[in-house]
């Protein structure tokens, strides 16, 4: 079996499997991606190519003072939705880097920068994003093997297309990376920081053992450290640094530092995939001489964290001595998107705070994986050579396989198995009746032989296709047992017997033909019987021909009364009439909304709209489709009130459409329908008054005048909209389009909560079509390009909408405009992406937010509102994906504290589905995704 296993593992085809290599440690894997020889680079470590890794395409690239081989041609792969997975071979219980790097290249001569999801087995790792062509990302993640592969698959391009340019395996030695919840939890490096050095070449193998790369604080880049404090300085040696165990920084990293010698050493770091817990250590070394007097103590400082800074670091005291090394640091610590920190020394203290390195990583909780995931890898082991049988990785998570379909659970099941025509052959594997959860089985189109596989356990099933093989044997009578098949296709094989009666008195779609030694019981009793009649039939004919002759003889007018006779007996009976059906009915007799449109719903009388209104005294908005007046009702409840114009014939059709939706959908985002009023001509919809009006009023109206809408708040009004949007798209089933989104739309209320209005263009999705044929509605601006052109509505044409209300909410700028764009432009859309793309996103940012922004989540929610707009629907993100951004922009300007109450915990754990739940601020921050500290976590220690 293992060696079987082996050989599985090294034909590959969706999947490039199994590395090895002689040369260096043991346990080191350096696969060229799209490299078609091995080699060893200037460092001495052997690569090999993944030229056996049939999908995807070679690039050849060329970035100017990048002259390593590994980085002259990359793999890229389709954007489509499935995963690429890469299997590496380890051992299980021991730990291991894995590291993968992404240097773009402009391959494609793409004017837009590829993101992609990476993600490690079933477990999503992180997402790459490209924003500089010549420019490395790297991604590096320590976990404990559980097993004897690791699988690293690429997925989900949301922009541009997935590539790879290297990906690397290291093994390390005994503990270390230790951690208590390894098991749980793996480690995604966010920094590793080599302080003091003149040097901008990273430190790594040969000079680290286990080929860390150690990036040095020299190095200027997006997302990496800035606000440097001043009268910082360098200091370095060449005298070996004792570091003792070989978890630690090499020695060499630690022969530099830098120095804070006005007391002080600041930094602001942006840390990749924060908010979370994580693991945080500092390595210490003293490298001045000191005098008999003198001591260097110093505090670490984190701002709104003073628990992390009580104790006091000593170096020569902690590390017993000069040139050895000394690492404090914290197992599990909770930190922001952007950490600011700082040493500070000690009133006792004449020398300032020293610094050689630090590293970072973020705790990432790995997926248990889905339920059927071992029985799914049996399965494929018995197609080795097959290609659908190599994808690798989990067969659901983080997308499922392509012939698999799964449930949407934490730790989903595969609910569909599509194999039809995969010339299989032999007997179906019986892992196949292992997978209980299946609901459909499509094997048509094989050359399966053998019986019909026992089924039996697999008590969902609804459609089994097992057509156009070669099954024989017996219809088995387990399949009239299963309780909720409704298709069973066994047509064109070599079954024969008798098909079981309960299978035929079950109400299925049911096809056997095709099977000539198959048959109903009791179908040889029918073709004996209706030989015997014919035989009778043709008997009776020829005694009336014998007796008409006889009649002959006997005269004309006798023969003539029998022959009479003998027509009637024979002529052949007549059908039955078929009855009538009723004529459709009138156009002029439909209703304007069925009573199915308005279950649910209050029906007001008109006298009661009234009073409400005083009569429509007070009018608060207008639009094609009418007036809305203000209005209160008995029990003090303050109501907007929306009458329809009479002479409009298209507002009587939304108005019935916004009535039959409105009344099945609820939703705290969603403006609440109260109820309607058809009387005297007259159609009208209440719903609840939302005091501070519409946001388009707030961004560019006259409200304006009064007081600008903060960043911070901008950035809540849009998390409101995308939940309620959110709602429509997945919360209803069938799906709805709002088809309509607009700032106008989006209503505020007392407390400047945002909740989205206005159904009356909105459309209930058909289950299973990827769109809806519709007549292009909406308004001019937010108008999906791809919708106008093609008449084709989805839910991605809502997502357009709301990337041009980000860039509303960004700019404060219309989205259509004669005067702001410049003389060549009139859409906000076009004007947005060519400051965005270049870079200079200070040029659409509202004035009047006077800087009052991190400038970090503008750029978020910019890079998201663009992926927005997007010309294809398909390089959209979902509405999910653009509302899970904005929360994390919320986070960076809350830092981590989330937009307040409910709101928060939404955004930290929206999956949990909690709605009520009593927890600690301390346990609301570091909930579900995080680890949960406790007092013993923030004392710093040394490993």
């Amino acid at each position: 079996m293992a060696a079987f296993r082996l050989l599985f593992l090294l034909l590959l085809s969706f999947v490039f499997a199994s590395f090895t290599t002689d040369a260096q440690s043991p346990g080191f894997i350096s696969i060229d991606c799209g490299g078609t020889e091995k080699y060893t680079d200037e460092i001495g470590l052997e690569w090999i190519p993944d030229n056996n890794f049939s999908y995807g395409e070679i690039a050849n690239i060329s970035v100017a003072g990048e002259s390593r081989k590994q980085y002259q041609t990359l793999r890229h792969f389709p954007p489509d939705d499935r995963k690429y997975c890469y299997i590496l071979s380890v051992k299980s219980r021991i730990r291991y880097l894995v590291r993968a790097t992404f240097l773009y290249g402009l391959f494609d001569s793409s004017s837009v920068f590829p993101k992609f999801d990476i993600s490690i087995g079933p477990t999503h790792w992180s997402t790459v994003v490209i924003s500089d062509a010549n420019t490395t990302e790297i991604r590096e993640a320590i976990l404990l093997a559980n097993s004897d592969s690791i699988s690293v698959c690429l997925s989900n391009a949301s922009t541009g297309v997935p590539f790879i340019s290297t990906l690397e395996l290291r093994q390390f030695n005994d503990s270390m990376y230790y951690t208590n919840f390894e098991t749980q939890y793996f480690l995604s490096v966010s920094a590793r920081i080599n302080f003091g050095t003149d040097d901008t070449t990273p430190v790594r193998y040969p000079d680290d053992p286990f080929d860390r790369i150690w990036i040095s604080d020299s190095l200027r880049r997006a997302n990496f450290l800035v606000d440097v404090a001043t009268g910082t300085y360098k200091v370095s040696t060449r005298r070996p640094v004792y570091v003792n165990r070989n978890e630690r920084p090499p020695e060499k990293v630690m022969q530099s530092a830098v120095v804070g010698q006005n007391g002080t050493l600041s930094y602001r770091l942006n840390l990749d995939g924060f908010p979370g817990s994580g693991w945080a250590f500092c390595y210490f070394a003293e490298l001045e001489d000191l005098g008999p007097n003198e001591t260097r103590k110093f505090r670490l400082m984190i701002p709104g964290m003073s628990e992390y800074s009580k104790a006091s670091v000593n170096v020569q005291e902690n590390a017993q001595g000069r040139f050895r090394l000394y690492e404090p640091g914290y197992p599990n610590i909770s930190f922001p998107f952007t950490l600011s920190f700082e040493f500070v020394k000690t009133i006792d203290s004449t020398r300032g705070p020293i610094l050689n390195a630090f590293e970072i990583n973020k705790y990432v909780q790995i997926s248990a994986g889905s339920q059927d995931a071992s029985n799914a890898a049996t399965l494929c082991s018995h197609y080795p050579l097959a290609t659908w049988a190599q994808e690798g990785g989990d067969p659901c998570l983080p997308v499922p396989w392509s012939w698999v379909k799964c449930t949407s659970d934490q730790q989903p099941r595969i609910v569909a198995v599509y194999l039809s025509g995969k010339n299989l052959t032999g007997n179906v594997p019986s892992e196949l009746s292992t997978l209980t959860g299946i609901t459909e089985l499509w094997l048509d189109n094989n050359s399966f032989t053998g019986p019909i596989p026992d089924l039996s356990g697999c008590i969902n099933l609804k459609i089994i296709h097992l057509e156009n093989n070669f099954f024989t044997g017996e219809v088995p009578a387990f399949l009239a047992a299963l309780p909720n098949l409704s298709e069973l296709y066994l047509q064109n094989n070599m079954l024969s017997g008798v098909v079981p009666r309960d299978l035929l008195h079950k109400n299925i779609v049911l096809n056997y033909s095709g099977n000539t030694n198959l048959h109903r019981e009791g179908d040889q009793k029918v073709k004996l019987i209706i030989g015997v009649v014919i035989g009778l039939f043709f008997l009776l004919i020829t005694a009336m021909f014998i007796y008409c002759c006889l009649l002959c003889a006997r005269g004309e007018k006798k023969k003539t009364g029998k022959v009479e006779l003998v027509e009637q007996m024979v002529a052949a009976p007549s059908l039955p009439a078929v009855p009538s059906l009723p004529a459709p009915p009138s156009d002029k007799a439909v209703s304007v909304f069925s009573d199915a449109a308005t279950e649910g719903s209050h029906c007001f009388t008109l006298a009661e709209i009234e009073t409400a209104t005083g009569k429509f005294v007070k009018k608060v908005g207008s639009g094609g489709f009418g007036s809305v007046f203000y209005g209160k009702l008995n029990d003090g409840k303050e109501i907007a009130v929306k009458v329809l114009s009479a002479n409009s014939y298209q507002g009587k059709r939304e108005f019935s459409n916004e009535v039959s939706l409105l009344s099945r959908i609820h939703h705290r985002n969603l403006v609440a329908f109260l109820g309607y009023c058809q009387e005297e001509g007259k159609s009208i919809l209440v719903y609840e008054f939302m005091h501070n009006g519409t946001l388009k009023e707030h961004l560019y109206g006259p409200l304006t005048q009064e007081k600008s809408v903060s960043w911070t708040k901008r950035l809540e009004i849009a998390q409101d909209a995308a939940k309620g949007i959110e709602y429509l798209h997945t919360g209803c089933v069938p799906t709805i389009i709002h088809r309509d989104l607009k700032t106008s739309n989006i209503l505020l209320d007392k407390n400047m909560r945002a909740k989205v209005s206005d159904f009356g263009l909105s459309k209930v999705a058909i289950d299973g079509s990827t769109h809806v044929s519709s007549i292009v509605r909406g308004t001019v601006g937010y108008l999906d390009p791809e919708y106008y052109i093609s008449q084709q509505l989805t839910e991605k044409s809502d997502v357009y909408s709301f990337g041009v209300i980000l860039l509303e909410l960004i700019s404060g700028q219309e989205a259509i405009s004669n005067d702001s764009f410049g003389a060549n432009c009139r859409n906000i859309v076009q004007w947005a992406k060519l400051h965005i793309e270049s870079g200079d996103i200070q040029q659409i940012i509202d004035p009047s937010l006077h800087g009052e922004f991190d400038i970090q989540s503008v750029w978020k929610i910019a890079e998201k509102a663009m992926m927005c707009v997007q010309p294809h629907g398909r390089f959209r993100p979902t509405i999910s994906e653009v509302l899970k951004e904005i929360q994390e922009a919320i986070s960076i300007e809350t830092g981590g504290s989330g937009s307040g109450g409910e709101d928060d915990f939404d955004m930290l754990s929206r999956n949990s589905r909690h709605s009520s739940i009593n927890v600690s601020p301390l346990e609301l921050a570091v909930s579900d995704s995080y680890l949960l500290l406790d007092e013993s976590v923030v004392l710093p220690t040394a490993r």
